[in-house]
């Protein structure tokens, strides 16, 4: 087996299931730094520990696919990481519109998402890293955003297209956390609230009405803010009026996000409801902070399915051209 290919499928498959970012990392950093040796280096199992990046289990990793076994730490890795489900929802997404890059919270380079998207067949995946007000997960001030969007732009081609946008979050009074007029540049916005979470549901309902009513924002990210599972423990969803809220999404085409993350399955199958019956669109996103966490759209796909959303009300299944005009 190529140790450089075992490397990065292990880094994948840790990434899917959440495990420590510092780990998943390491296996990505020695497939790089791997790919780097000569081989007179690869081959000498001294020098190959001695070099920067490789340590005792990506060593073990290598040594073991190098001699043409696959590599045991893998193998164990294919038994406990969840198969996808490729549902027949699944099947139809043609794309994802949240995911993060180290610009902000994420762990790899913009370049590392796209390649990952490209790899799962994608025709398009917007990268929207976080705004400056979420300063704990490296929030993007106006400048390093302007930065950032012909980076993005660049890694376009071959009919995959990468997205410029943003995860902009909700302010306590319903406005946005970025420039206006930089945000009507971007290919995508997704708004969400990530502080004050339990503001009493009066003002919270007219936070996120003020938000869905801004011609910028194109979707209502993780609309309740809660956690039920995993490493960070749990969080009750915020308070608010989703009647009022989804009909004005409805109202002013805003898609309401069905976040893919196992510990947020957000919105809850009670709010997915009362959005499909206020005439909503949605978009299933997989909110990947890491390439192997692409594939976890097959969770929101699976719990999409299960609440009976239409794939024709998901604009995640849309092709890219349609999906540029409803933005637009």
């Amino acid at each position: 087996m190529d140790p450089i290919a075992a490397l990065l499928e292990i880094a994948s498959l840790l990434e899917r299931e959440r495990a420590s970012r510092y780990r998943a990392k390491a296996f990505r950093q020695a497939a790089a730094t791997l790919q780097q040796l000569p081989d007179e280096v690869r081959s000498d199992p001294t020098r190959l520990r001695a070099a920067k990046g490789i340590g005792e289990s990506t060593f073990a990793v290598i040594r073991q696919a190098q001699s043409g076994e696959v590599p045991e730490y893998l193998i164990e890795l294919r038994g406990d990481v969840e198969p996808e489900r490729v549902s027949e929802l699944r099947a139809k997404l043609r794309g994802d519109l949240h995911a993060h890059t180290d610009w902000s919270d994420g762990t790899t380079p913009i370049a590392v998402m796209a390649q990952a998207a490209r790899a799962l067949g994608h025709e398009y995946q917007a990268i929207t890293d976080h705004s400056p007000r979420l300063r704990v997960a490296r929030g993007l001030s106006a400048e390093r955003l302007r930065e950032q969007m012909p980076l993005v732009r660049a890694e376009s081609g071959d009919g995959f297209t990468l997205l410029a946008g943003i995860e902009v979050d909700i302010l306590d009074d319903g406005s946005l956390d970025q420039e206006d007029a930089l945000l009507g540049e971007l290919d995508i916005v997704v708004a969400s609230v990530h502080s004050k979470l339990r503001m009493d549901s009066r003002p919270m309902t007219a936070r996120m009405l003020a938000a869905v009513s801004n011609p910028r924002v194109n979707v209502l990210g993780h609309c309740t803010g809660r956690l039920v599972q995993g490493d960070r423990g749990t969080r009750p969803e915020s308070q608010f009026d989703a009647a009022r809220v989804f009909a004005a999404c409805a109202e002013n085409g805003v898609a309401v996000e069905i976040n893919s993350r196992p510990e947020r399955q957000d919105p809850p199958d009670e709010l997915i409801a009362i959005a499909l019956e206020a005439g909503c669109l949605f978009s299933i996103d997989s909110d990947a902070h890491a390439p192997g966490q692409l594939s976890l759209l097959d969770h929101g796909a699976e719990r999409a399915e299960r609440a009976g959303v239409p794939a024709a009300r998901i604009i995640t299944t849309w092709g890219l051209e349609r999906l540029r005009a409803w933005a637009s």
